[in-house]
Parts: structure tokens; C-alpha cells; sequence
């Protein structure tokens, strides 16, 4: 047999696995939280903790409508200008908070379910550098970086979620690069998106780009497909004053907004884990305080995101065991109040595709997701400790996420799944269950099979060139950057895009005629 039959036999087994089945072997929102990685008693020691810290220590920097609204529901300010929480407002902004929504794509195919605990993979990062898939070094990341990770991830089944991943380091003016940014991400998936705003004055336009797409204001309000990450916080407990504006605008503007706490262990959160943990749901639940005070019915993503660093140095550490129970601590935090929640999980510290990044990422992606994380944003695509992004990842990463995602959907322990009535036939049979009818029932709708992860004998990879998993990827990438130009946004919304706003992309950049 000759290497390009080899190779051609190969891609029919795999299309012949992965085609679309109405019974898939994951999805988007397999049900995650049996891991419990805090104890009963120490939950309630965090949760009592942090409402503390709330109710005596409270915040600083305030802003004046923050100020207003926490007031007026029952806090207060201290001599020193720190806004307490009562515990009272807290309970009420948790057992009042919305659950069981959608975050929408621009079809609707895509949305996706935000209840318990559902778990869905999203990218994520706001890198600042792009690992080059032709010179293999690392250099500023583009507009056109952006959009083409977009794409990659459009075509991704495991990665469910595009949060913007890369700064558009090309584009220098803030209220450019904000609706540049959004127009990237939402012109290369339709899955749904989520984005950050610098600067207040910059969520009117991005709230009315999304308004254009969606048809009218009204139609973006039914199905926001869009949410606002919001960095409400510079720990240690104080409050970021434009990122707040920049919250309660977008609440107005009927997005959905992701509340982030990101303190680092030993630098703006306490090196202790359970120590960063309280803190980071402590500013957190702050946050969620005032996003229900702007507006009770408020889709908001309960988001505390702690960082870990190497206290030798004080870089950040997100690949270490650490991180990761971490963010299975908070994950378990969100669930402990039924609250939609988002963890940040596989930040790995290497630098390529090599054994530290697969080793890394799957120890934190893993544990965010067993313990019931929403959405788990840096999950495909991120390294180099959220310094770099590489495209090839996102196609290595979705093999990896499939098989995640497999391990949450757990056994499944039934009756007809035991099968002893199929043991006892084989037995009385032909003795091996190969050609058994049970076997090819099972055989897409229990099995995942990874796209690109090679399990040939040695002999035929070697045959076939013995491409390393990195290259496949690369490989990959390059043929969807090429050949793949989302269409989802009609293409007179497109030029009506255009004409509002300075959109840096050109047409042929996006595969439509000038």
C-alpha cells in the first residue's frame, strides 16, 4: 500500500467516525461538578469569609452611581471611603441572580446553556503576541490574527465559545481597536462572543455595531450575542473606576457581562490558596452586587479568575498544580450558589505545542471542568503564560477538549448500558464482540475520536512522514485560514458596517468582493 493510499484510507476512517450523529459522544454543555475539591466545612468557611470581608472591609474607589445605588439598598461608607456590603445585599444580589439563560450565537444553533453545571469550552487572553505558524517564533499579534482565530475556532466543535484571545497591537487608538476587536470576532464565528471595552465612551458603538448585525437595538436585547468581560476590580478590594463606568453602561446597552476578579497569589491576592480564593469571591460577589442594582435582570457570569505566581520571581505561574485547583475552588464557589460561573484554566507556562503545554493545560482544564465551570475561558489556543497565542493550538486543542469533555460525561451506569445480556451472548458465541450489532450501535454515540491525534501503528505514521502532533495542527490551520471565510453576516450588513464605523479589515480580508 502506498503512502497516499495509506493517507487517504486514514482521512475516509476519520470521516467516516466523526460524521455528524444525532447521538454525539460530547456536546456543548455535558454536565460537570462532582469534583468537590473543598470540603463542606471549608466552603462555608469561604463563603462566611468573604461575606466578612464585605460587610467590614468592603471596597475602595467606589464610583459615584456605585456609591448611590449600594447605599440607597443598605450600605454604607466609612470614614475612609470604602463602600460596605451588607450581608443582606449580598444574599439578595446571589438568590435573585438569573440563571438557566442562553448566551446566544448569531444563529441559533449555536447557543449555548448556562445552567448548573453545564460546561462549555471559550478561548480567551488578550495576548499580546502570536506564535507564527510559518517562522515559528513569537511576534505582535493583528487585527487579522484576531479574525483568523475566530475562524479557526468557527470550525471547532469542542471549543464552544470565542472570547477575544489577541490585542490587535496593529490598531494604537482604543476606540478603534474596541470596534475593530468586536467586528473580527463577530465576522469570524458566529459562535457567541465575548469581548472587553477600554474605555466608557467606547460601549455606545460597540452596542451599536452589534445593534446592526442583530437588525434593530430590540433584536440584540431578545438574543444578545455579545457579553462584556469586565475587570471590575484592581485588587486587592478596590475598584477599577472606568472598568465599573464601563459595566454599568453595557448593562444598559442589554449586554450580558462576565464579572472578573483576577489578583495574583502573593502579589495583590494573599499567597495562600484558600487566602486568594476569598478574596477573589469577595470582589466578585461585589461586583455582582452592583451589575443587579444597574439592572435586577442582568445576565451576569459570576467570574473570579485568581492567578497564581512563582514566588521566586514573581512571574505569573498558570500551569502548575496550583492554578488549577484553584479554579476548581472557584468553579465549586459558583456551584455552591447555582450562580453561572466562568474559571480561567489552561494558561500553561510553555512556550509551543510540546509535552508542558498538553501536560499543563489538560491538569487545569480538567478540574475547572469536573468541577462545573460554565465557561471555561483560555481553555484552546493560550500560552506562554497569556503572554502568546498560536493558531495551530486551537486545532490540537479541540482533540484535547473532546476527550475532556468525554471524561465529565462520565460512565453513564444503566442497565442497557451494563450490557450483560450482550456478555452472556458472546460468551455462548463467537466470543469477541467485534461484530456485534451492540458494538456499531455504540460506536459513534460513546466514543470520541480525536481529528488530528494520530493512533496508527508506528510504522505507518513513520510511513507517512512522522509528523509530530504540532505539525498536523499547523498543517490544519493553514488549510482552514485558506479555504474557510465565514458567511454568517449578510453582506449588505456588511457594507452598512462599514459605512458607520472605520472597520481596519478589509473585504478581501474577510473573502467578500470589494
Amino acid at each position: 500500500m502506498t503512502k497516499e493510499n495509506r493517507r487517504r484510507g486514514r482521512k475516509d476512517r476519520l470521516k467516516q467516525a466523526t460524521t455528524a450523529d444525532p447521538s454525539p459522544p460530547v456536546w456543548p454543555g455535558v454536565a460537570g461538578g462532582r469534583l468537590k475539591p473543598l470540603t463542606t466545612d471549608e466552603v462555608i468557611l469561604v463563603e462566611e469569609a468573604a461575606f466578612s470581608l464585605l460587610e467590614t472591609l468592603g471596597l475602595s474607589q467606589a464610583i459615584p452611581s456605585m456609591i448611590d445605588r449600594v447605599t440607597s439598598a443598605g450600605g454604607t461608607v466609612t470614614g475612609d471611603g470604602r463602600l460596605l456590603f451588607p450581608r443582606e445585599l449580598v444574599q439578595w444580589a446571589i438568590e435573585g441572580a438569573q440563571r438557566g439563560f442562553s448566551l446566544c450565537g448569531q444563529q441559533p444553533e449555536r447557543d449555548l446553556k448556562i445552567e448548573a453545571g453545564r460546561v462549555h469550552m471559550s478561548t480567551g487572553g488578550a495576548a499580546p503576541g502570536v506564535f507564527d505558524l510559518d517562522t515559528h517564533c513569537y511576534r505582535d499579534s493583528t487585527l487579522q490574527d484576531l479574525y483568523d482565530a475566530a475562524r479557526i475556532v468557527d470550525r471547532m466543535d469542542n471549543i464552544h465559545h470565542f472570547s477575544r484571545s489577541v490585542v490587535a497591537r496593529d490598531i494604537e487608538d482604543s476606540a478603534l481597536m474596541d470596534i475593530n476587536t468586536a467586528y473580527a470576532c463577530l465576522a469570524g464565528t458566529s459562535k457567541h462572543v465575548s469581548v472587553s471595552i477600554t474605555e466608557p465612551q467606547n460601549v455606545a458603538d460597540t452596542a451599536e455595531l452589534c445593534y446592526t448585525l442583530a437588525g434593530s437595538e430590540a433584536a440584540f436585547r431578545a438574543r444578545p450575542f455579545l457579553t462584556v468581560m469586565v475587570c471590575h476590580v484592581v485588587p486587592p478590594m478596590r475598584f477599577a473606576e472606568e472598568a465599573c463606568e464601563v459595566l454599568e453602561l453595557a448593562i444598559k446597552a442589554g449586554f450580558p457581562v462576565q464579572l472578573i476578579s483576577a489578583g495574583q497569589a502573593g502579589a495583590t491576592s494573599p499567597a495562600t490558596i484558600a487566602g486568594s480564593l476569598v478574596q477573589a469571591v469577595a470582589e466578585t460577589l461585589a461586583g455582582l452586587v452592583f451589575a443587579r442594582l444597574v439592572d435586577s435582570g442582568v445576565k451576569a457570569i459570576f467570574a473570579p479568575k485568581p492567578l497564581v505566581a512563582d514566588l521566586r520571581t514573581g512571574s505569573m505561574s498558570g500551569g502548575g498544580g496550583e492554578q488549577a485547583i484553584l479554579m476548581a475552588g472557584a468553579a465549586q464557589m459558583g456551584r455552591r450558589w447555582d450562580l453561572p460561573t466562568s474559571s480561567i484554566a489552561g494558561i500553561t507556562d510553555a512556550k509551543r505545542l510540546d509535552a508542558q503545554y498538553g501536560a499543563e493545560k489538560s491538569l487545569a482544564v480538567t478540574m475547572a471542568a469536573h468541577a462545573g465551570s460554565n465557561i471555561i475561558t483560555q481553555a484552546a489556543g493560550m500560552m506562554s503564560s497569556l503572554l502568546g497565542v498560536s493558531h495551530a493550538a486551537y486545532v490540537s486543542d479541540n482533540d484535547l477538549l473532546g476527550n475532556i469533555l468525554r471524561t465529565i460525561r462520565g460512565i453513564e451506569v444503566t442497565p442497557e448500558n451494563i450490557a450483560a445480556d450482550v456478555i452472556a451472548g458472546v460468551c455462548r458465541g463467537e466470543g469477541h464482540y467485534l461484530g456485534e450489532k451492540h458494538t456499531f450501535s455504540r460506536m459513534k454515540s460513546d466514543y470520541f475520536y480525536p481529528e488530528i491525534g494520530d493512533r496508527r501503528a508506528p510504522r505507518d505514521w513513520q510511513d507517512d512522514g512522522g509528523q509530530r502532533i504540532g505539525d498536523v495542527a499547523r498543517d490544519k490551520a493553514r488549510e482552514i485560514l485558506n479555504s474557510s471565510f465565514p458567511s454568517h453576516v449578510p453582506d449588505d450588513v456588511d457594507r452598512a458596517l462599514r459605512e458607520k464605523f472605520d472597520i481596519r479589515l478589509t473585504r478581501a480580508q474577510t473573502g467578500r468582493p470589494e
